[in-house]
């Protein structure tokens, strides 16, 4: 069993704490993924567990055992990083066995190891090659063969998949997930790229500067974020947020714009608990917005066509950053254009106080050890797309 627990995990370097308390239970044979910005603590995380980096309090658990001073040589893990460190003048087959032969293991134990590694990486014709030899992604499969031959209970992965092009990447995400299904291992994924986490992960822990976010599935992050920064990290293109004041009139909710735009805001989660005169950030997500003959008025900067669908960047009231609409159709727009918005689903519209920054309709996180069990996440899941409907917001100007 390779269940992880980190209790209260803290980091100090030279008396400055970077890593602040964490709690996280991690099941076995659970895919977490750690994902955050650059300095966000998350690597420096995930060498603490390996044992590269020495625990300033706090405590960590493997396979129920403390181990907090263990070595990482008898932590029974295995760890890909970001570069191959294949031995150039090795063959593939030699750069897989190097670390069993290290380790003093006769040949005839880790050769059948080795082939059945190069079988679930695909690598078996490539075994007698020389590194130079290798595309990218080969490359990066026999630094995961390293990791796989050595049969540990824990794999970590330390953004493993930077130095490849983005089609490569997108192989390379899908052949990781099923490795982790064929093996059945608990791994611990690290990386910067939100899609990465969301694509692969059973659990994503957000981060930022050294403290955990928020914990969860993939669409229950993506559906129900309890801050800005988890709704502006999560999703791409990012989600679009403008400020405004709240005006109750009539029994309807209103939101006033710096413009002078007034924006009925429709029925939803958050907008019961809103208080009149309450300053507020409104967030939609690019993919929850269209194209309409009234709305909100975005004035066009720029557009991205990809084919399937257009991106339309474009300034908003009330917003310090551009605007993005995802819209999957071809649509012919030039700068300076106004175009007007309603939103597809009121149930996909985001309310944060413009104070705390945290989400008006959403509760606090439960403790980042609590695990949802598979069916209940299925069933949240299912349940909030079926909560869905057609609907659209109604403007007025003032």
């Amino acid at each position: 069993m390779a269940q992880v627990q980190l209790k209260q995990l803290r980091k100090d370097f030279a008396g400055v704490p970077v890593v602040h308390g964490i709690d996280l239970d991690i099941a076995h044979g659970e895919f977490v993924v750690l994902v955050g910005p650059s300095g966000c603590g998350k690597s420096t995380l995930l060498r603490m567990i390996a044992g590269l980096e020495p625990i300033s309090g706090g405590e960590l658990r493997i396979g129920g055992a403390r181990a907090n001073d263990l070595s990482p040589q008898k932590r029974n893990i295995s760890m890909v990083f970001q570069s191959y460190a294949l031995y150039p003048h090795l063959s593939v087959y030699e750069n897989i066995a190097f670390g069993p032969r290290t380790r003093g293991e006769a040949e005839s134990d880790f050769r059948p190891r080795i082939e059945k590694a190069a079988g679930l990486l695909n690598l078996t014709p490539y075994l007698d090659r020389l590194p130079r030899a290798l595309s990218g992604g080969q490359r990066q499969r026999v630094a995961m063969g390293r990791a796989v031959v050595r049969e540990p209970a824990l794999f970590l992965f330390d953004e493993p998949l930077s130095n490849l092009d983005a089609q490569l990447r997108v192989q390379m995400r899908a052949e990781i997930k099923a490795l982790h299904q064929r093996l059945g291992n608990t791994m611990v994924y690290v990386t910067h790229d939100q899609v990465e986490a969301m694509t692969m992960a059973d659990r994503i822990v957000v981060m930022r500067a050294g403290r955990v976010e928020q914990v969860g599935a993939p669409l229950e992050l993506y559906d129900r974020p309890v801050n800005r920064f988890v709704a502006g990290f999560i999703g791409s293109p990012a989600m679009n947020f403008t400020q405004g004041r709240v005006h109750r009139e009539h029994g309807r909710t209103w939101l006033a714009l710096a413009d002078g735009q007034t924006w009925h805001l429709p029925t939803s989660g958050c907008t019961p608990l809103l208080a009149d005169g309450q300053h507020i950030l409104l967030g939609l997500r690019p993919e929850h917005l269209q194209l309409a003959p009234e709305g909100l008025a975005l004035r066009v900067i720029l557009t991205e066509s990809t084919g399937d669908k257009t991106q339309i960047y474009g300034t908003v009231a009330g917003s310090e950053t551009p605007w993005c609409v995802s819209v999957h159709d071809r649509v012919a727009l030039k700068a300076g254009d106004v175009v007007h918005l309603q939103v597809r689903d009121a149930a996909s519209t985001h309310c944060f106080d413009a104070q705390t920054e945290r989400h008006v309709g959403v509760a606090a996180p439960a403790p980042a050890g609590h695990r949802p069990s598979v069916s209940s996440v299925d069933s949240r899941a299912r349940g909030s797309e079926g909560q869905r409907h057609a609907a659209s917001i109604a403007y007025s100007y003032g």
